[in-house]
């Protein structure tokens, strides 16, 4: 099983908007440019809404049907590990292996020796196509780099082959994560991360690594568009370098994370994957469900009704709603709006402050952010929540088509 060049995960926290979403990609196929989509949600977030990975696939095979979608497309298991895989593995054909957490955790000393024996021939100053500037490597750093990532390698193959013993080989997509850490992967770790994951013999075809800078949930990028710009590009030829040296998969590319309304580098990406030839694969996380507050709002009633008291009990549930987020959120609790001001506010008012459109000057990334990790309120809501999606489905649509397309879709593959 294959990844096309271009890929884009589309998150939906109520599995109502597989269609509208597909729409998205649709636009984009009649423009010239087929993406895969891939429908994905992680294990927390089925802890919140209470939903089963089933419900993933359910929705997606539906969405396809329903629209007649003829190209690829695949579902997720977003950011597993060895303790949670196993509820979706029937599910899923595309398995993101989250391996964050161990980094920095040794290996065993005689694997890092062996590690450090078997690549210290590229040691010395490494020209490397396309990098920025050469890889100064000494095998005091690839020591280093193997105590700092080779057990996290090793735990993605003990997780791959736990999924292909149930699967079977090449019948799913594995994605590695590396990218909810601190620290950003500098182009001479991620050549070593390679190596070690293909002594794991994992077949991987994409791999989300760190970037300098702040990819906060559902608002752009903060930080040095320069840096970044430089960082995707060497990330990109370190790639297509490890391709021949460690016999990878072909379509290896990269994966950015929480690619959410990250404006300011999508025509940098572009650009890059343009230049090079190379694929992409981008998560846009859990915007769609924004979306439908701002469908909600705009449909006044209660649907606004719905997006106001939605809005209420986050700000009432802040440090409960916030604290999983923290690393990936920056909100100013004193530029949030009052409760008793947005009971007052119409549905124009709400939306305003909500969308991401930074010309606006009633838009307000702190209210964005809060929202965005508010969709526990909205699980706990029940039928009170669904009923309005359905009832304001039209409207939320809408919202969900042009979302996808002409924020996420349109800068980032069609220009």
């Amino acid at each position: 099983m294959n990844l096309p060049r271009f890929s884009m995960g589309i998150g939906d926290r109520f599995a109502y908007q597989g269609k509208a979403q597909l729409a998205a990609f649709l636009q984009a196929k009649k423009l010239g440019v087929e993406v895969a989509p891939v429908w994905n949600k992680s294990n927390r977030e089925h802890l919140i809404v209470h939903s089963e990975p089933a419900s993933v696939r359910q929705e997606a095979d539906a969405a396809v049907k329903a629209l007649d979608w003829k190209g690829q497309y695949f579902v997720d298991a977003d950011h597993i590990g060895v303790k949670t895989v196993d509820r979706f593995i029937v599910p899923s054909d595309f398995f993101t292996l989250d391996v964050a957490d161990f980094i920095g955790k040794p290996a065993a000393d005689a694997d890092i020796k062996a590690f450090v024996s078997n690549y210290s021939r590229y040691g010395g100053s490494v020209k490397i196509p396309g990098v920025s500037a050469a890889l100064d490597v000494s095998t005091e750093r690839i020591q280093a780099i193997a105590r700092k990532y080779l057990f996290a390698a090793q735990e993605a193959g003990r997780i791959y082959r736990h999924v292909e013993a149930a699967k079977g080989k090449g019948n799913f997509v594995t994605e590695v994560s590396v990218d909810e850490t601190d620290q950003t992967q500098t182009p001479l770790e991620l050549f070593f991360i390679l190596a070690a994951i293909a002594d794991q013999n994992v077949p991987i075809q994409t791999i989300a690594p760190k970037f300098t800078g702040r990819f906060n949930k559902g608002v752009d990028y903060v930080g040095d568009v320069r840096q970044f710009a430089r960082e995707f590009s060497d990330d990109l030829a370190i790639i297509a370098h490890a391709i021949k040296e460690f016999g990878l998969p072909g379509n290896l590319k990269l994966s950015v994370h929480s690619g959410s309304d990250k404006f300011s580098i999508y025509g940098i990406i572009r650009a890059a994957i343009q230049k090079t030839g190379a694929g992409l694969h981008v998560k846009t996380a859990g915007t769609t469900w924004l979306e439908e507050l701002i469908g909600l709002a705009c449909a006044g009633g209660e649907g606004l009704q719905i997006a106001r008291d939605v809005y209420r009990q986050a700000v009432d549930r802040f440090d409960e709603l916030c604290g999983p987020y923290a690393s990936v959120i920056d909100i100013d609790r004193t530029r949030l709006p009052s409760t008793d001001e947005v009971s007052r506010w119409t549905g124009r008012q709400y939306t305003d402050a909500l969308r991401h459109d930074p010309t606006n000057a009633s838009y307000n990334p702190h209210v964005r952010q809060l929202l965005h990790v508010g969709y526990k309120v909205a699980a706990q809501m029940g039928d009170r929540y669904i009923h309005a999606l359905e009832q304001f489905e039209p409207t939320i649509a809408q919202n969900v088509t042009c979302n996808t397309f002409e924020r996420h879709l349109k800068p980032i593959f069609i220009g």
